[in-house]
């Protein structure tokens, strides 16, 4: 088909728009139109069997159907065929026949415009041929870096001799952007299109050149890296044929990654130890002990926290806050905890580094929450708790981690508690640190030195890792039932914060308070389900338990919520389980021996003595008799050597009282001979202590006793028998005494005047000393019970003990 078939140029034509590709007069393709004015422009032309015109869209107007939006020049054609597709398009095959260029528009629906043919200039025939020599060998050129022209096509380039239809074909095949192909279709001088063509294609080749280069580069790295995994891979099939695994190369790795993430945080020696462990990891074989060592010890090494630290700033009010809702009373320990952590906020506040400082150490017997207020500052302070039981502690390394050399080697438990907590500054409690126990395998109470001392814990050795922990950021609390058996350089770098026993009326609000509801949520048991009188507790408190704190009292509430539950789940039908004193022996096992009340009725040579045990304060009855014998005395009860040389003291200041007629003996009490009754003779009171044989006992006699604070109480007993006086059973007393009768002070006398008020004693003797600095730490409770009275002799003692 030609373009003379149709009719004479310029003409009015049908005008299609393109948006996606450049077409040439030698093309014959399919076109996709979905919009209305195409379709209508292509239903036009072959209902009147003209020509159109294919123009392309200018790039920032595609997707427009208007005049404007269009290049000035495309390719006349004619529709060879029209096919209607089922989504709405329709398709049509369109061949090229020539360049054209539109001259105005003459409709807009369909669009129709005024087209004309562009005629090529007349050529110099030898020039052409030349410049178009030049441009076959940069096709060539192209052809070989690139894939963008087949050999058919080639061969058309080298055997055609039309100028143009040669422009147009390597137009149509070069990547050429629109306005660079608009620019080379509507130019009408042959020669300036091949120059400028020929100039199109350099760049192509420069560019494909180094498209070419990157490809192959990358190709090679591609290679490379495939070529290295296929021998890895290898590599691993061989090793695990032979036995060994590279998985270690992961592992070292791995551990290398770890190091430099720390490197910041970790100090140069630990940096500089950890990284020589892992080179010697990877330089070892992997079947060796000393692999297996080392792993373990990187393994620990890097789980260390470095630099991982609770950020929040330490606030006494929160602090405060928190053991008032955990704890009931205790107010003189929770001030001293409060005044302990005021001192750092205000340090804090203040930019003073803390370089010194006492660490805190409860003390009191078990039970009273020593452990529990622990948990309270760690709540308080939002840092991690770790608790370290010393007690049996017998091995120094268990403290400082033992030395690699050793099977089964691992580090301190403090090491061990910073990586158990994540943190580098955590609360560590250091429970029961009175009872470390020094043997053959070093002293760790040395060790515990050097953990507690701020001048010294910055720069804490552990004997596994082998470079220094700083713990200066750690809040150390440490726990004792008896401070005696802490050694003095241990004691003297604590802050001693005593908790003594509970009054009973303390432990019912703690009870009440804490203990039932907290006992009924572990057990399933809701509030309303489970009631008990107030009069029922008080009885718990005295008859089923005997303790200083209330951990017993929490085990008894516990065994009635497991009771309880068991008769819900047993009779569904009951709806509400009530205790009272009634029903008390129902949910509860046997009573516990309690501390015997007072009868009031005096006795002679039975005195109230006061103690102090691990498990609160006690009542100790001393009793005594006399026999007729030569002056001797004998001590039962299993006494210490110390109550042993105080009933010694106390039998030689009762004979010195006797002697200086301070203590009065009737006659009566001193036994004659028959010959002193028959000649009425009279005998010295002395003879009161020479003739009898005395026998002191301390019940009960299984249980071990021992301390100086009975003194008072054995002169009183010994005093009695010898006058034949009673004593006042409503009193006690406690307090040692001298050679020379003075009273001299004790300790423990909070428990011991709390065991006084449990017994319903009226008066207390206690020593003056004792009076005027340990009252204000009695609870008020007690105080308002109990006549307290300040002795400082034993004669004022035996005014007030002797009927």
């Amino acid at each position: 088909m030609k373009l003379s078939d149709y009719s004479n140029f310029p003409a009015d034509i049908p005008v299609i728009a393109e948006d996606e590709i450049f077409l040439y007069p030698f093309m014959i393709a399919p076109l996709f139109l979905s919009d209305e004015s195409n379709i209508k422009a292509a239903t036009k032309a072959i209902e009147e069997g003209s020509l159109v015109i294919v123009c392309p869209t200018k790039p920032s107007h595609e997707g427009e159907r208007v005049f404007e939006a269009l290049y000035d020049a495309g390719v006349v054609g004619s529709i060879m065929r029209k096919v209607a597709l089922p989504d709405g398009r329709v398709k049509v095959l369109f061949q090229g026949l020539a360049r054209a260029k539109t001259f105005g528009k003459v409709s807009e629906n369909p669009l129709i415009a005024n087209v004309d043919v562009i005629k090529a200039q007349s050529v110099n025939a030898l020039k052409i041929d030349a410049i178009l020599e030049i441009l076959r060998e940069k096709v060539r050129k192209l052809a070989a870096v690139s894939n963008y022209f087949p050999p058919d096509l080639l061969r058309t380039i080298e055997e055609n001799h039309d100028y143009n239809r040669i422009i147009d074909l390597i137009c149509s095949t070069v990547k050429l952007k629109k306005e660079q192909a608009y620019t080379l279709f509507v130019e009408t001088n042959t020669e300036k299109r091949f120059l400028d063509l020929i100039e199109h294609i350099i760049d192509e080749i420069e560019a494909n050149k180094l498209q070419k280069e990157i490809r192959s580069k990358v190709h090679t790295h591609i290679e490379k890296v495939n070529k290295e995994y296929f021998l890895k891979e290898q590599l691993k099939q061989i090793q695990k044929e032979l036995g060994s695994d590279t998985s270690r190369d992961e592992e070292l790795e791995e551990y290398r990654k770890k190091l430099e993430a720390k490197k910041d945080k970790m100090n140069a020696d630990a940096y500089k130890e950890v990284h020589k462990q892992i080179e010697r990891f990877s330089r070892m074989h992997p079947d060796s002990s000393d692999a297996s060592m080392t792993q373990t010890y990187l393994d620990w090494a890097l789980e260390i926290p470095f630099g991982e630290e609770s950020k929040k700033k330490l606030k006494i009010s929160e602090v405060e806050a928190q053991l008032d809702k955990d704890h009931f009373s205790l107010e003189k320990p929770k001030e001293r905890i409060a005044e302990f952590f005021a001192v750092k906020e205000l340090m804090e506040l203040r930019g003073i580094k803390s370089a010194s400082g006492a660490i805190i150490c409860f003390n009191g017997p078990p039970g009273v929450g020593k452990t529990s207020l622990a948990n309270s500052i760690a709540e308080a302070l939002k840092r991690p708790l770790i608790r370290i039981a010393l007690g049996g502690l017998e091995d120094v390394n268990e403290l400082r981690g033992h030395r690699r050399t050793y099977v089964g080697a691992m580090p301190g438990r403090i090491v061990q508690g910073l990586i158990d907590a994540k943190k580098m500054n955590p609360v560590v409690v250091l429970d029961e640190i009175d009872k470390v126990a020094k043997t053959g395998r070093g002293d760790p109470t040395a060790a515990l030195l050097e953990i507690l001392d701020p001048e010294q814990n910055n720069e804490f050795r552990d004997y596994y890792l082998n470079f220094n922990i700083d713990l200066s950021k750690v809040i150390f609390i440490a726990t004792a039932n008896d401070i005696g058996n802490i050694p003095a350089p241990l004691r003297d770098r604590m802050e001693f914060i005593a908790i003594s026993s509970y009054t009973p009326q303390e432990k019912l609000e703690i009870a009440s308070r804490y203990l039932l509801p907290q006992e009924l949520k572990k057990h399933g048991l809701k509030k309303s389900e489970v009631t008990i009188s107030r009069a029922a507790l008080k009885e718990l408190i005295h008859s089923y338990t005997r303790e200083a704190g209330v951990r017993n009292l929490r085990r008894r509430i516990s065994n009635m919520s497991r009771k309880v539950a068991r008769e819900i789940l047993e009779h569904p039908e009951i709806t509400k389980v009530s205790l009272s004193v009634k029903n008390l022996k129902d949910y509860f096992d046997k009573t516990v021996f309690e501390i015997e009340k007072t009868t009031k009725v005096p006795v002679v040579g039975v005195v109230n003595g006061l103690a102090w045990t691990a498990v609160g304060g006690d009542v100790l009855k001393i009793e005594s008799i006399r026999i007729k014998g030569k002056g001797t005395m004998q001590l039962t009860g299993s006494l210490g050597e110390v109550m042993k040389e105080s009933a010694i003291i106390a039998y030689s200041v009762v004979k010195t009282l006797i002697d200086t007629k301070k203590l009065k003996i009737d006659d009566i009490n001193i036994p004659l001979t028959p010959k002193e009754i028959e000649e009425k003779i009279e005998v010295d009171s002395s003879e009161v202590y020479k003739r009898y044989d005395l026998h002191i006992h301390v019940p009960d006699g299984a249980t071990p006793k021992d301390g100086p604070s009975a003194g008072i109480a054995l002169v009183s007993a010994i005093s009695s028998i010898l006058s034949g006086r009673k004593v006042r059973s409503e009193v006690a007393m406690t307090g040692e005494v001298s050679l020379s009768g003075d009273v001299l002070p004790i300790g423990g006398l909070r428990e011991k005047l709390i065991a006084a008020h449990k017994a319903d004693m009226s008066k207390v003797l206690i020593p003056m000393k004792n009076y005027e600095r340990d009252l204000e730490d009695i609870p008020s409770e007690v105080r308002e019970s109990l006549k307290i009275v300040g002795v400082t002799r034993i004669e004022e003692v035996l005014s007030h003990i002797l009927v």
